[in-house]
Parts: structure tokens; sequence; C-alpha cells
């Protein structure tokens, strides 16, 4: 339910409805799509993907801190509800949001993401203290499909106002987007509540922590990296999720602006799209969770890797909307599917029963975050310099490469390993 309640921020937010309501403000052919923050100039959606790239820095150096606090006094879950209601606020706000107030709204878009991306890790630290590692795959596959569910009802909700804005009497053009963005926030907040209910607070671990709980953040992830240093599985798939994570995060982030500037597709093509995306990727996280108890993880992970790399250069050269439509089939079927499977593999690679749950997964999530940061602004970058974001996707293409080629060794690595305990046996 904590998927189903913030999933609705990933879908409406930084997927659909506010890529497309930005883009059509801010367009401007006699600037050339640039807009004006703060006395500086940036293409338009330059500025989107480094605010999301800003945003994500930040959280990637507070989660250290806070996650040894909340392993050192037990209140995972506070963390949870402040995170949950700074980005239910904060999407709240962007009801507000003009051309005028530009500025403003564009650093409440950034303290959503921070919202959605810093309860993240506490929620993901839950993951083995409630399901034993035989079910880790089907429970993380339940929370992507149950996600995907609950941001596309609210979606289809939202999509009665900015299809047909004249069933309700509304005039005013940017409204039906602006109340969107209001609708998300309340549905966050008060659907998060559930599992706040239910899920435990989580046990005080002060006897483990001999500094003081802001630079013992930092050194619980030292800690951990020197623990992960003596796991060579786990040691070699952090890398492989890293870059994949580079692009498949952008991707998920630019996808609508994408078909918005690259494509000139309307707002409602755009929406449909998404929602496509949404539905495919039901079916997609649970298929990716059954062939992974078939094949193995890390084979699966490496097939859907070199998928990713083919939609990158699928969207090069990508010139019509059907074409577009054919790519997000393609994304849908494989972006739950490698969410899922990244965190229950991670999940599964970590010791089991571990007092300090949060920490590994502060690890986890601090090298998803430093790689969203890594993969919008590099995409940003090359958007800005080039005006274009074909070549950009070209770049997240080698990301995938990097990661592919980590996978295909930990493959072998692995496959090294069993002969070793097969002749030891023998």
């Amino acid at each position: 339910m904590f998927d189903w309640a913030n999933s609705a921020y990933n879908l409406v937010i930084t997927s659909t409805i506010f890529p497309a309501y930005y883009v059509a403000i801010t367009n401007n052919d006699k600037t050339n799509n640039h807009v004006m923050f703060f006395g500086k100039s940036f293409v338009n959606t330059a500025l989107s993907d480094y605010t999301l790239a800003a945003a994500y820095l930040i959280i990637a150096l507070l989660l250290p801190i806070l996650t040894s606090i909340a392993d050192y006094r037990g209140n995972k879950k506070i963390f949870m509800q402040f995170f949950t209601w700074l980005g239910a606020i904060s999407c709240c706000a962007l009801y507000f949001f003009k051309i005028d107030t530009l500025e403003t709204s564009m650093i409440f878009f950034g303290l959503a993401a921070i919202g959605y991306s810093g309860g993240f890790v506490f929620y993901n630290s839950y993951l083995p203290e409630i399901a034993t590692p035989d079910m880790q795959d089907k429970v993380s596959a339940k929370g992507f499909t149950y996600g995907y569910i609950g941001s596309v009802l609210l979606q289809l909700i939202c999509f009665l106002f900015v299809l047909k804005p004249e069933w309700f009497g509304i005039v005013d053009k940017s409204f039906p987007a602006r109340l969107s963005f209001l609708l998300v926030g309340i549905w966050w907040i008060c659907f998060a509540y559930i599992p706040f209910f239910v899920l435990p607070k989580g046990s005080p671990n002060a006897q483990s922590h001999t500094h003081d709980i802001i630079r013992g953040g930092f050194i619980a992830l030292g800690k951990v990296w020197q623990q992960v240093k003596n796991m060579p599985v786990l040691k070699r798939y952090l890398p492989a999720f890293f870059f994949y994570s580079m692009g498949v995060q952008t991707i998920m982030l630019v996808a609508t602006s994408f078909g918005a500037k690259e494509l000139k597709m309307e707002k409602t093509d755009l929406i449909q799209i998404i929602l496509i995306i949404q539905l495919v990727a039901i079916g997609g996280a649970t298929l990716m969770s059954r062939l992974a108890m078939k094949y193995g993880n890390i084979k699966i992970l490496a097939y859907v890797v070199t998928i990713w790399i083919l939609v990158c250069i699928a969207a090069y050269f990508t010139t019509t909307s059907t074409e577009f439509y054919i790519i997000a089939v393609i994304v849908g079927l494989v972006m739950g599917g490698i969410q899922s499977l990244s965190r229950s593999t991670y999940s599964q690679l970590i010791p089991q029963d571990i007092p300090d749950s949060a920490s590994f997964f502060s690890f986890y999530d601090v090298t998803e975050k430093l790689a969203i940061v890594g993969g919008m602004f590099s995409f940003g970058l090359v958007d800005d310099l080039t005006n274009s974001m074909r070549n950009s996707a070209l770049v997240l293409c080698t990301y995938f490469i990097a990661g592919l080629i980590i996978l295909i060794s930990l493959l072998a690595y692995e496959k090294k390993s069993r002969k070793i305990s097969e002749l030891s046996a023998v």
C-alpha cells in the first residue's frame, strides 16, 4: 500500500501530466525553448533534469545521516512519515504552478522528488524484515504491481479532468493539470497511512553506535562497504546496478518530455502512452519474478538490460507517434521487472536478520540516487549543449552497455564458482 500511495507521484508528476504541462507552458520558439531560473538561462527540459539531479544528490547526502539516526533510535517509520508529508505537501503546492511562478514551483518540484526518494530507503529496508528470502522476489514484485494499479487509478481520475474539462465546467486550461498535482498529494498522504498503521516501528540499535549519529551514518556506510568487499557476488552486482540504473531511472523521468519535445506529441497522446507503460508493467514485474525463479536473477537482469540498450537506440531513430507507442510497450514490459528484480536481488545478497538493515539499504539507495544524479545530469547536459534529447538517449545507451558487461562477468563468476564447488564435493 505504500507503493500504491506514492506511485501516483511517480506517474502523474514525473511521468505524465507534469512533464507535458511543463513543456507546454515553457516552450517558446522566440527564446529557442529557454527559460530563466534565478537569472540564468536554461533549455526548459534541461532545467527540469538539473532540478531532479540536484534533488537526488541532496537525498544521497542526507540518507547516510538519517539512516544512522533510524538505526540508532529504531524510528525509521517516523522518517518514512516525514518524507511522505514533504512529498505530498510539495505536490499540493504545485497546484499554483504557472509560468510566472516558475522558480518557486521548480523548488517544490525538487522537494517532491526528495520526499518520494527519501521515504524509499526506509521502506525498502522493511523487505528483509517482513519477508523470508524465498518470498522476497514475490513480495517485491507485488509491491510494484500494487503501485502500478494504484497510480493508474488516480491517473484515470486526472485523465477525466484533462481530457473532458467541459464536463466539470472548467474554462481555465491550466486548471486540470494543476488539480491533478493537488490530487496526487492528497492521495499520497491518505493511502500511506495504511502501512504506517501496520508496519513495525523498528528496534533501537544504540549499542552498535560508538560515534555520534551525524558521522555515524557515513561510518556505517563505510562498514557496509567493508562487508560488501568480502561478498564477491554483491561486490560485482552493485557496479552493474549503478550503471544500468543511470539509464533506467533517467528514461523513466524523461520519457514524456522526450515525446513532447522531440515528437511534438499532444498531452493526451503522451498520457495514453504512459498509461500503456504502467499497465504492461503490472504484468512485467510478475513475469520477471517468475522467470528469475526459473533461470536466476542475474541472468534475467542481463537479458532485460540488453532490451534497454535496444530501446535507447530505437529512441534515437524514432520519428513517429506509432514508433513511440511500440517502444512504450517494450519499456513497460521491462520497467517494472528490472526495478522489482534489482531490489529483491540486493535483499537476497545482503546478510539476513541483521539489526541495521536500514544502513544496508541506505547503501543500496545511495547507489541508486547517485546513479540518477549522474544519469539526469549527463542527459540534461547533452540536451543543454545540443538542444537534442536524441543525443542524450545515446549517452544512456553507454551506461546500459557498461552494466551488461559487468552482469555478464558476474554470470561467468557464478558459473566458475559452481564448478569449483562441484569439484570440491567430488
